[in-house]
């Protein structure tokens, strides 16, 4: 019997010591992330590197208030240890603090974890001034699976010069990771890769501080200009849920990831590109890249939108005129002639396209009938770089084409019917590479 309580002692001592060692820290693999915010909840996402239970408290900064908390929830294998938490006792227009626990234990940041609601303003002021982010094509070295050689990713420093820009949203424009060949076709590799790319430590404090909204492209959805017969597609999508924290997945009953919100006097309509894609090389009848039913839902959401700026997220380059590599104009012309023509006929006024895949960034315009259509192209955050300075795109504002590794910056100000746009894009270090203003445009008035 003594023998027995004797062990019982050493073992609870043992598991009490262990408890002690422990670090709520140890078991975190990346983030915490900020995804979508709205004005009376915002979205909190987390990785551990196994089973725990984890929660946030959150609160108005420099409140002295008791911080509410979200509800707890115990990661498991099954979503690659994940947590989707919403924060449901926010109000519009705050910025609060938040603390992620694990296993009951606050796990401190050496970063400021915040985040940003939305503000209400209609029928009270002017729309906010706001800052959006932009980027796309990250890629994060892997030497077991990457190609020979030097490593086709650098520069991951520009992740914390984008945090220093303080912006209230990213907007992360596709081939957010590069799935590898050794990737593609199993569960195991698709979620390696994203895990991979997530736990990246120069991203952690971007994630932690602004709001993140995801496309994606190819390398994030499967192969090389893969299209909708890839195998594993409904497989990556639950892959993209896992990890990003967008407000929806696919429109009108359909899978895929589509979704739109609004931010201020903006709306971002966040298209996909790839789940109803037709190949690239069908010759016998007009390709989509949209699909028919997303094509019309999102012509028919231009139409119907009373936002100032409409912003159309999509991965691949839609007014460029030269028709190679993926730009609309090679894979699919006359869907791009109905989109362009639908909105200068409709007369809708401020529509951006915001892309990326080119691995060059450049601003394109189109101008018809008093109405002007913007493409902003943003490429690449990491992965390898080129210049298409002799690439014949006759829409390319002259001067904006960049060839080295950049991020781009819109800041939205100005009256309620005088709003402007300034964009400017940064290298790597944060240095100012190019700027261009874009003015609204109003209905005239009767």
């Amino acid at each position: 019997m003594k023998r027995s309580l004797l062990l019982l002692t050493i073992v609870a001592l043992s598991l009490h010591l262990w408890a002690q060692k422990e670090k709520p820290a140890d078991l975190l693999l990346s983030g915490p992330m900020v995804g979508y915010t709205e004005m009376r909840e915002a979205m909190l996402w987390v990785q551990t590197n196994g089973p725990a239970q984890v929660y946030f408290e959150y609160k108005e900064k420099d409140s002295e208030a008791k911080p509410f908390r979200t509800e707890r929830y115990t990661t498991t294998s099954e979503n690659v240890y994940t947590a989707h938490l919403v924060a449901n006792s926010v109000q519009p227009g705050k910025t609060y603090v938040y603390t992620l626990f694990i296993n009951g234990k606050a796990v401190e940041r050496p970063y400021p974890t915040t985040f940003k609601t939305p503000p209400l303003w209609q029928f009270r002021t002017d729309p906010p001034t706001m800052r959006v982010a932009l980027g796309s094509c990250t890629f994060i070295n892997d030497e077991t699976y990457d190609r020979p050689g030097k490593g086709y990713g650098d520069g991951y420093q520009i992740f914390e010069s984008i945090r220093q820009q303080t912006p209230d949203l990213m907007l992360w424009l596709g081939d957010n990771i590069y799935l590898r060949e050794a990737d593609f076709y199993s569960k195991t590799g698709i979620l390696h890769r994203y895990t991979h790319t997530r736990k990246t430590p120069e991203m952690q404090a971007l994630l932690a501080s602004t709001a993140n909204y995801a496309i994606w492209d190819d390398h994030d959805y499967g192969p090389n200009n893969s299209d909708y017969t890839f195998r594993e597609r409904d497989f990556t999508l639950e892959a993209f849920k896992y990890f990003w924290g967008n407000p929806g997945y696919g429109v009108q009953g359909q899978k895929g990831t589509t979704t739109t919100f609004e931010w201020g006097d903006a709306q971002f309509f966040m298209l996909d590109n790839r789940y109803f894609r037709d190949p690239n090389n069908k010759k016998t009848e007009a390709r989509s890249i949209l699909g028919k039913e997303q094509l019309e839902w999102f012509t028919d959401a231009l139409i119907s939108s009373n936002a100032t700026w409409k912003f159309v997220a999509i991965g691949g380059q839609v007014l460029n005129s030269y028709p190679g590599y993926e730009n609309y104009a090679a894979i699919s012309p006359e869907e791009r002639l109905h989109i362009i023509n639908t909105i200068f006929n409709e007369g809708i006024r401020n529509v951006i396209f915001l892309t990326g895949d080119r691995h060059h960034s450049e601003v394109s315009k189109m101008e018809r009938n008093g109405i002007t259509i913007y493409d902003i192209t943003t490429s690449p955050l990491t992965s390898g770089s080129h210049d298409a300075e002799k690439e014949p795109n006759s829409y390319r504002v002259q001067g904006s084409q960049i060839g080295i590794r950049n991020f781009s910056m819109m800041e939205i100000t100005g009256e309620r019917l005088s709003r402007k746009l300034g964009l400017k894009f940064y290298d790597s270090d944060g240095k100012e590479l190019y700027t261009y203003d874009i003015e609204a445009q109003y209905r005239p008035r009767r």
